[in-house]
């Protein structure tokens, strides 16, 4: 298969194609409560092909590699007709040749472990929950990803790679005569099925985290100092600002391009801002991206100043800028696209305890919880929060929402804590793909001016 795959590029009479196979392994199992939803294990094989030819771009799928050469000539044909129509003609930034093979290494891979050891595991979990007396609901499930992708070009690059990934992600609900709350755990987010063993604590943490949370009142809105835990910075930097740091988002926007510009201070000397998806052991850890491109680490923001973006090849030669690595589509059925791989707040000298003194009244904001985002706004609830009162936190609150513009935000931070900590459980939407390879992280940090809703 694969010397045919060579062949058919070096038959190819464009520009410039690539072509990605392939053979990706699935399995899922979930319970609403006692009731068993989903218990799965299936496979998904086919390719992507893109065309870049006389300044345009055409892509396709497949799933009968006999279709490979009339793919090509079409998407040429069909690349060339759209070079022909736009005012500026696509170039793709100049890639090193890579030919290379990688496998993730992992105490236990997920494949040696049967569906029957799966169930009874997501099992013992959803029974461990149920049996709290606060739990009055759960919805819980296993999902594995086991992914084996074969990367060509014109070029000469030519990579085999294997993508692996498994979780386990809950939701559990809890009511009492004044509300019904609920909260999110996670575990796992890496290759290693070890990750998934002996995590009981974590989960009768929450239960525990979930009858104070019934029994809080509401949190009163205004402006407030706050202090966001590491789950709620994450999300933050992931969705406020990182999207805007995806180059593909900004490309064709005048107004957020001219934002965005390099060596814009942002923020303060303390506010480092990374990607880098060559750090092992987190939901975006990868080797090699959709493109053939070596993953690397990025800085979004380096001393309060922005200093880099992510790229794709194309991206890349458009803004003039380096590449970065950051290419990547959910499957064989969708084009690359930018995607954030592990973006976060780089830790700074700060402790929690300095934090809590510097505040006499605001609050400790704790687990994100939905959000939004249009342009540099942002809107982003909290699962929980705690009042802080003449530097010492107090009773804990609920129903929270914080609010603000991006930029006023990120200059606004002015403590940033001197331990990191990663979402076990990551994930994004972007472009109709949920891309599950995608992490974030952060210390806390203090943020001197926030807009809460509330009462």
């Amino acid at each position: 298969m694969k010397e045919k795959l060579k062949q058919y590029l070096q038959n190819f009479s464009g520009d410039y194609a690539d072509i990605l196979i392939e053979e990706g392994f699935y399995t899922t199992v979930s319970f609403n409560g006692k009731e068993l939803k989903s218990y799965s294990t299936y496979s998904k094989t086919g390719g992507h092909v893109r065309v870049f030819h006389k300044g345009g771009k055409a892509t396709g799928s497949f799933v009968d590699s006999k279709k490979i050469p009339n793919l090509l000539a079409e998407l040429e044909t069909g690349s060339e007709l759209i070079g022909s129509s736009r005012k500026k003609p696509i170039r793709l930034k100049v890639a090193p040749v890579i030919k290379a093979k990688y496998k993730p290494r992992v105490k236990i891979h997920p494949k040696k472990i049967s569906l029957t050891e799966k169930f009874d595991l997501l099992k013992y979990y959803n029974d461990l929950l149920l049996n709290q007396k606060i739990v009055s609901m759960t919805e819980i499930g296993y999902i594995e990803l086991h992914i084996k992708k074969s990367f060509f070009n014109t070029e000469g690059t030519e990579i085999d790679q294997e993508i692996v990934l498994v979780n386990i992600a809950a939701g559990i609900y809890g009511k009492s005569d004044k509300t019904t709350q609920s909260l999110r755990i996670g575990i796992g987010g890496n290759e290693d099925y070890n990750s998934l063993l002996n995590r009981d604590e974590v989960f009768l943490k929450q239960t525990r985290i979930l009858e104070q949370l019934i029994n809080s009142d509401p949190i009163k809105g205004g402006v407030f100092p706050v202090i966001l835990d590491p789950h709620e910075a994450g999300v933050f930097i992931h969705e406020a600002f990182g999207h805007l740091s995806e180059a593909d988002i900004i490309q064709n926007h005048p107004t957020f391009r001219k934002e965005m510009y390099m060596d814009r201070r942002l923020g303060k000397p303390i506010l480092n801002v990374i990607d880098d998806s060559s750090i092992s052991g987190h939901p975006g850890s990868y080797k090699y991206d959709d493109e053939g491109v070596e993953a690397k680490k990025t800085y979004l923001i380096k001393d309060g100043i922005l200093s880099g973006r992510m790229h794709s090849r194309e991206t890349a030669e458009d803004f003039g800028e380096e590449l970065s690595g950051n290419c990547r589509a959910e499957n064989y059925t969708y084009t690359p696209i930018i995607r954030m791989s592990n973006i976060f707040i780089d830790s700074g000298e700060t402790k929690f305890d300095d934090m809590l003194t510097s505040i006499d009244d605001g609050y400790y904001l704790c687990h994100a919880k939905g959000g939004q985002t249009m342009g540099d706004m942002f809107s982003f609830g909290a699962q929980y929060g705690y009042e802080i009162k003449n530097g010492k936190l107090g009773n804990m609150v609920r129903d929270i929402n914080m609010s603000g513009n991006l930029f006023n935000t990120l200059e606004s931070i002015s403590m940033i804590g001197d331990k990191i900590q990663f979402s076990e459980i990551g994930g994004c939407g972007k472009g109709g793909q949920i891309m599950r390879k995608s992490g974030k992280g952060a210390p806390h940090i203090k943020i001197d001016n926030v807009t809460i809703g509330g009462v």
